[in-house]
């Protein structure tokens, strides 16, 4: 049992880190292509109706898609009631934003954003039909089928957002990349998952899950409220280029940490519930997540704040230079957002809403504050009290942890330090030996060698076990790959011929 939940857990963190890598680099090439076809404006435009978009679709989830994945033997009638309650709420909560939009475009001082708002605001309705859907995929650990959905999803949205900027879309190209995307993904859920919804359903489960999920709902929505808050705010307080700005500069920090967290949340709860009545199995099993976190998150995230002069007058020009030093603060504190996903996925897989929202919930009244004070001093300062507060605010987390499963802080210092120490002295090694470079893609592209190959030869030579593990993990497959029988070769072989 041990040995088989180890290779599930070290399959699905490969499958999940390959889904969320193939996910971040197509996002780049998108992300490229329309930083040079839209301006700052267009994108503070969508960047706010972000927000409505992500607590509507909270709201629509009720936290019933992680109420699922908690159980530990979900029935079908579990999913099927899911999905026709989401599907029931989604309607609901689309008719009052569809009634609330001329007051959003009010409040951003654009009366065009009416129109636009109730066409973005679809995107949730069209979800709902494959919550549940996603829910099976998560609860199974289909991963692998997970990357190939959302890989899918994303050419197909990219492709026409790309396009329709191109003919001078604007900011409906955006749009439009959220329906499709959405959309396709639905489909590859359908293509992949065997359990298929029907009519016959009672509420009966989601009154069971209710308890649970409700709390769940309230965290969510107040996560999604902490992520977004500034982008909000921005849009009361400032121009819409100011909102465009941060909101390129956090999509960048976005995509990069949720490499990270992605790759971890598709395998963590799962693998948690699993083992959260084996508590000092759960302990050894949350800590070896921390150090896969810890071994990916800082060098990835370090690294952008080093490039990321390069990386954006490269990549989407000059227009967008406001954007460097806010990426750079940014990514500083993107480098621990990936342990919130571990530290919730803890809560979450022993039943502790409570805790989870308790902690959540106190992080936006804490943010608020900070806002509150350090607004009038100007977009920069606040975005770096902000990313100082999501550093200090992990030591909440830990506290509740180590009331859940008893981890000790020691130990999650011994398990994450020496990745972030290493990554920092890498980064600053690099920083310096290149500054003398004038030439902008010639630094971008010395700056990544020299910090890559230097990264990898320290962690070698220290022996890290993630490392080590993911290598022996790949070596294993490879050697169980039955070797083709010499007949077989020389049948394919008098196949190949004829043809």
């Amino acid at each position: 049992m041990a040995e088989n939940l180890k290779e599930k857990t070290i399959k699905g963190l490969f499958w999940g880190a390959m889904n969320s890598g193939t996910t971040q680099l197509l996002n780049l090439v998108i992300g490229i292509s329309l930083g040079r076809l839209i301006g700052p404006a267009e994108y503070g435009i969508v960047g706010v109706l972000n927000i409505f978009t992500l607590i509507a679709g909270n709201l629509q989830s009720s936290g019933f898609s992680q109420g699922l994945v908690n159980l530990k033997s979900p029935q079908a009638s579990d999913y099927n009631s899911v999905f026709w309650f989401n599907i029931l709420s989604s309607f609901g909560i689309y008719a009052v934003l569809f009634f609330a939009s001329p007051l959003i475009a009010t409040y951003v001082h654009d009366p065009n954003m009416t129109k636009l708002a109730r066409f973005v605001f679809l995107s949730f309705v069209i979800s709902s039909f494959g919550i549940a859907h996603n829910a099976y995929m998560t609860k199974n650990m289909m991963n692998r089928e997970l990357a190939i959905v959302g890989a899918i999803a994303l050419v197909c949205s990219g492709g026409v957002s790309i396009t329709l900027a191109f003919l001078g879309f604007s900011y409906w190209s955006l749009a439009w990349q959220q329906i499709i995307y959405i959309a396709v993904l639905n489909l590859g859920r359908y293509y992949f998952v065997s359990w298929h919804p029907s009519f016959h359903f009672t509420f009966e489960p989601v009154k069971r899950m209710f308890n649970f999920s409700v709390k769940v709902l309230i965290t969510n929505i107040v996560n999604t409220v902490s992520n977004n808050i500034l982008t909000l705010i921005f849009g009361g307080l400032y121009p819409l280029k100011v909102v465009g700005d941060y909101s390129q500069a956090n999509k960048w920090n976005t995509m990069a940490n949720s490499f990270v967290a992605n790759a971890v949340g598709q395998v963590a709860q799962p693998v948690l519930a699993s083992v959260n009545e084996e508590r000092g199995r759960e302990v050894r099993v949350f800590r070896k997540m921390m150090r896969f976190t810890a071994f990916l998150s800082f060098p990835a995230m370090f690294g952008l704040a080093i490039v990321s002069r390069e990386f954006i007058l490269i990549t989407i020009k000059e227009k967008w230079i406001d954007a460097i030093p806010l990426l750079q603060m940014l990514c500083i504190g993107g480098a621990f957002v990936p342990f919130y996903t571990m530290y919730q996925n803890v809560a979450i897989s022993n039943g502790r809403s409570d805790i989870y929202m308790c902690c959540n919930v106190l992080q936006i009244v804490f943010q608020l504050g900070i806002i509150a004070l350090f607004y009038q001093w100007g977009i920069n300062s606040m975005v770096m009290f902000y990313t100082l507060f999501i550093i200090v605010w992990l030591l909440v987390w830990q506290f509740a942890a180590h009331r859940i499963i008893g981890v000790r802080l020691w130990e999650v210092v011994k398990d994450v330090f020496p990745s972030m120490f290493v990554a920092a002295g890498v980064m600053a090694v690099t920083y310096f030996v290149t500054s003398f470079i004038e030439h902008l893609a010639l630094l971008l592209i010395a700056r990544i060698i020299i910090a890559a190959l230097l990264y990898a030869a320290i962690m070698k030579m220290l022996r890290m076990e993630m490392m080590e593990e993911m290598m022996k993990w790949v070596k294993e497959k490879k050697r169980k790959l039955p070797p083709t029988p010499p007949q077989e070769r020389g049948e394919h072989a008098d196949r190949v011929s004829l043809k």
